[in-house]
């Protein structure tokens, strides 16, 4: 018992963070075990319990990272930043020549001792936010310096997403938005994200343009033409899954039909993972979809709270970058289930079943309640940029 209040104690931090942390968990475990029958018997020979099992490991790993993360002082990442962003452009390359493919694309990149396959995007996505961030707090003294501040974060911006658009648009696309929240929170001129908006659309009509003339090299373009087409009302291969997911949510009602009574998780594919919102809604209603919307919500908040009481800080930017690019995610998540948005591929963070998407998720996560934890501890301390700033130069 005193080892367990000792552990208690050392949790810092947003409590409300770790409160909606726990039950987007104990969603994710019910979803997850009820949404898995259907894979168990194809794989498992019906052993119902190895997916949650391993699931469960997953999450315990993840908020094990999680705490490993808060303890850790947030100014710390900034030091990081280089490293983790140049280690990470490596690793988009590789991954673009010699990824493991699934449906189509090569996203995976797989660690040679431990026969582990992961996503690169996720490195990419968390080493650019600490990195603009970094750079954004190191020129706050030049913030409106077009040449001197903004296009050396551009071209970092422009590198990460050009790896990562051939075989990953909804992510490239994630990637691109969350940088622009942090430059505008940053303080750069509005024009200034005016050029970077334009600067992103020449870019994906331009690589439009090539993948037509060099198939060979144009990534998935034929996989987005098919799921716009579906979405807008065509007969592509994606609008069975589309289907699916509507017969699950209109079947839910208002209180669902309770925990593992859902049906439709054995006709939908992916039913664990990419429309994992679907199932929750068949099996807890509009109740429990719209419990995992403001959870989501909430998260954001608190997280746009540090913003407020730690301006123009690497703490700050860090801070709401990670909690906007969870939130957006989680968001494109929910529309693609209720056919508001084309089906993209994105998980839903710390709820879908999988295994470095929940790591990736638990650390951005454990950054955040590191800021928080800062700022708690300095509390009786005027807290201003300068703090941050002299460990982010490093």
């Amino acid at each position: 018992m005193n080892r367990i209040q000792v552990f208690l104690n050392d949790i810092k931090g947003d409590r409300v963070i770790w409160i909606v942390v726990l039950f987007l968990s104990i969603f994710s475990m019910m979803a997850v075990y009820s949404s898995t029958g259907t894979l168990a018997y194809r794989f498992q020979h019906g052993n119902t319990e190895y997916y949650i099992l391993k699931h469960l490991f997953i999450l315990l790993l993840g908020f094990a990272l999680m705490y490993a993360c808060h303890r850790i002082n947030y100014t710390y990442y900034a030091r990081l930043a280089e490293v983790l962003y140049w280690g990470s452009i490596a690793l988009l390359a590789y991954t673009l020549l010699f990824g493991i493919s699934l449906n189509e694309a090569n996203r995976w990149a797989t660690i040679p001792v431990l026969n582990v396959s992961f996503q690169s995007s996720d490195v990419a996505k968390l080493a650019l936010i600490i990195l603009v961030a970094k750079l954004l707090t190191k020129k706050q003294d030049s913030i409106l310096d077009f040449k001197g501040t903004f296009m050396p974060i551009l071209l970092r911006i422009g590198l990460v997403v050009a790896l990562i658009l051939p075989n990953n648009l909804s992510t490239a696309a994630l990637i691109f938005l969350t940088s622009v929240v942090l430059i505008y929170v940053g303080g750069v001129k509005i024009r200034y994200l005016f050029y970077l908006s334009s600067a992103g659309i020449l870019g994906f009509l331009l690589f439009i343009m090539v993948a037509h003339y060099a198939p060979n090299i144009g990534g998935r373009i034929g996989t987005w033409q098919n799921r716009i087409e579906t979405f807008t009302g065509g007969n592509g291969s994606d609008s069975f899954q589309i289907d699916q997911a509507k017969i699950a949510i209109s079947s839910g009602g208002i209180f669902g039909k309770m925990p593992g009574n859902g049906t439709q998780k054995n006709f939908l594919p992916h039913p664990y993972s990419d429309f994992i919102f679907a199932i929750i809604i068949e099996e807890f209603g509009l109740v429990g979809g719209f419990i995992i919307l403001i959870l989501y919500v909430i998260l954001f908040t608190r997280g746009y709270r540090i913003v407020m009481k730690f301006p123009h800080t690497f703490g700050a930017l860090l801070s709401i970058g990670l909690s906007f690019s969870l939130t957006f995610q989680a968001l494109i998540n929910m529309l693609v289930a209720v056919d508001l948005m084309p089906v993209t591929g994105q998980p839903l963070p710390l709820v879908s079943m999988g295994g470095t998407s929940i790591w990736f998720t638990c650390i951005s996560i454990g950054i955040i309640l590191s800021v928080s934890r800062y700022i708690e501890e300095h509390a009786d301390e005027e807290i201003t940029s300068e703090t941050p700033k002299n460990y982010a130069s490093v």
